[in-house]
């Protein structure tokens, strides 16, 4: 069985003066994101749900200081329970659990990932795509959570074009308008001023090959029949989450409502990155008491590979279950 546990040592992101990625401190954290090579272990996981073909696809690691993932804990306590589940005190390793579902005769992925934008450990999308026989222009739809670099950052080529170049892309209305229309504020992160600067502009160039053409959503919309998003205000102006349906078998995306299960489920410590905390607190109380009361398999796009558990209801709070794994 997965367990919370399993993360591996990553990147540390925002460290000085600007956004910079430190290379993984052992072998397995790159192992982790690669794919059906002699080195490296797979980056997708295939599953169903009801009539419709899925395969999680890895886009790497990132990573940082557990502190922006945990703002609200107190030090000793977050040291010693990351200390209790075998991971670094001094950082977090954060995985990039794409989604790829097939209905209707359409390949629709659901988070383009971070691509290059956030360290050299992202991008390992296009591989995995490769692994399971698909190119980019295999692609029909990409729909994004919201605007953030890690959700985004793989809408664009390294020379500027589009990376899914038959792809019709979704976003929110209202990040396009908070991030891309107008100047954010980005003054609530909790990171170093050069890095807030080098987030926005990153948002930016990711999407510019998109700006025409891009369908924006509310939150509540129907993208295709089978995916449905559902309002996840909080950690930005529009993020939404994903929920996959066929038949009666359902799958909820919960894209940043949490960063890793250890500190934002067993432990309910609140994300430093969130916009609007007392928001995005009430999204993911209301989130994952569905999950808990529906029993409904969750995605989380952070969690250990590949990411899939259920949320479990307790006296004090929530409970992160993964999924035993499937052959």
């Amino acid at each position: 069985m997965l367990t919370a546990a399993s993360a591996a040592a990553g990147l540390i992101l925002p460290t000085g003066g600007m956004a910079v990625a430190q290379a993984a401190s052992t072998a397995s954290s790159t192992a982790q994101a690669q794919s059906g090579n002699a080195e490296g272990n797979v980056g997708y996981y295939r599953l169903s749900v009801g009539d419709i073909s899925a395969t999680v696809l890895s886009d790497g690691l990132i990573g940082g200081p557990p502190r922006i993932y945990a703002s609200n804990a107190p030090e000793a306590e977050l040291e010693e329970v990351l200390r209790q589940a075998f991971l670094p005190t001094d950082r977090l390793t954060l995985n990039l659990n794409t989604l790829l579902i097939e209905t209707n005769g359409r390949r629709i992925l659901l988070e383009a990932g971070a691509g290059q934008t956030m360290g050299p450990q992202g991008g390992r999308l296009f591989e995995n795509l490769a692994a399971i026989g698909l190119r980019p222009e295999d692609i029909d739809v990409v729909v994004v959570s919201h605007t953030h670099p890690d959700h985004v950052g793989n809408l664009r080529t390294t020379d500027g074009g589009k990376a899914f170049p038959r792809a019709t892309v979704f976003a929110p209305r209202a990040d396009w308008d908070f991030f891309i229309r107008n100047d954010p504020d980005l003054s609530y992160m909790p990171v170093p001023e050069d890095f807030r600067r080098h987030f926005a502009a990153a948002i930016r160039r990711s999407v510019e090959p998109v700006t025409h053409g891009i369908e924006l959503y509310e939150a509540g919309a129907e993208i295709v029949p089978g995916l449905t998003t559902l309002p996840a205000l909080g950690h930005t102006p529009g993020m939404a989450n994903f929920l996959v349906h066929s038949g009666n078998d359902q799958l909820l995306l919960t894209a940043d409502l949490a960063y890793h299960p250890l500190v934002n489920i067993d432990h309910a410590w609140l994300p430093g990155p969130d916009r609007d905390k007392d928001t995005a607190l009430a999204s993911r109380r209301r989130i994952f008491d569905m999950a808990a009361a529906d029993r409904l398999p969750v995605l989380g796009f952070h969690f250990p590979f590949p990411g899939i558990g259920r949320m479990l209801k307790t006296d004090t709070g929530y409970a992160w279950v993964p999924a035993n794994w499937q052959f």
